[in-house]
């Protein structure tokens, strides 16, 4: 399955749910994003998926080569956004859960 695809599937396996809002609702930046009201947690940027996730949890997965500190090209890596390397066998479903729950507090 192509990242496109399981992006596919995980916005379907998100949207519906209260308070999210699904790619293309909004324009600019973050409209390839899932949001929770109105916060992003997951986006497909450059055929990656990006995680909105606790700078430790970003900081254990990078170290583990699960993905880089996502650059939106500004020259600087972000702390709480992981872009997740397309052969890491880490799950999106469970990641993008994460992210929901860390941008829900």
């Amino acid at each position: 399955m192509s990242p496109e695809q399981r992006f596919e599937d995980l916005v379907d396996e998100f949207t519906g749910r209260p308070g999210i809002t699904p790619p293309g609702a909004t324009g600019g930046f973050g409209r390839t994003a899932l949001r929770a009201n109105g916060r992003i947690f997951a986006m497909f940027v450059r055929g990656q998926l990006v995680l909105k996730l606790p700078r430790v949890r970003v900081d254990e997965l990078v170290e583990g080569g699960h993905g880089v500190r996502f650059d939106a090209n500004k020259g600087t890596p972000m702390k709480e956004w992981l872009a997740l390397a397309a052969g890491s066998p880490q799950p999106w479903s469970a990641l993008a859960e994460e992210a929901l729950e860390f941008v829900g507090r």
